[in-house]
C-alpha cells in the first residue's frame, strides 16, 4: 500500500476557489482502479491548510493517477490559485490489526 500526505498551505479565498476542483478530484481519483482512499480536509486549527490523504493498491496505481486527466485539470486550477506551499511525503507501509483501546 502506498500512502500519500500533503500539507497546502494558502488562504481561505483560495481554498474556497479550488472547491469545485478539489470535488471533481476526489469524485474521479476514488473511482481509479488501486485507489482505496482519496480525502482533502482543512485544518481545524487552521483554515489557511488543507491536507490530502491518499491510499493507493501500489506505486504503478499512483503513478496511473498522475497521468488522469483529472490530474490535469486539477494542476490548472491550482496554477489558476496558487497556494503558498505544497509539501507531499509518499510512504509504503503494511496495514496492521488495529490494537484493543
Amino acid at each position: 500500500m502506498i500512502v500519500v500526505n500533503a500539507k497546502i498551505e494558502a488562504t481561505e479565498e483560495t481554498i474556497a476557489a479550488l472547491k469545485e476542483a478539489i470535488l471533481v478530484m476526489e469524485a474521479a481519483s476514488r473511482a481509479e482502479p488501486g485507489c482505496h482512499d482519496y480525502t482533502f480536509s482543512v485544518e481545524l486549527g487552521d483554515s489557511s491548510k488543507m491536507r490530502i490523504t491518499e491510499k493507493w493498491e501500489s506505486m504503478d496505481a499512483l503513478k496511473a493517477h498522475f497521468a488522469m486527466p483529472h490530474m490535469a485539470e486539477f494542476q490548472k486550477a491550482m496554477q489558476a490559485n496558487p497556494p503558498k506551499a505544497v509539501e507531499a511525503s509518499f510512504y509504503e507501509a503494511t496495514e496492521v490489526e488495529r490494537p484493543q483501546l
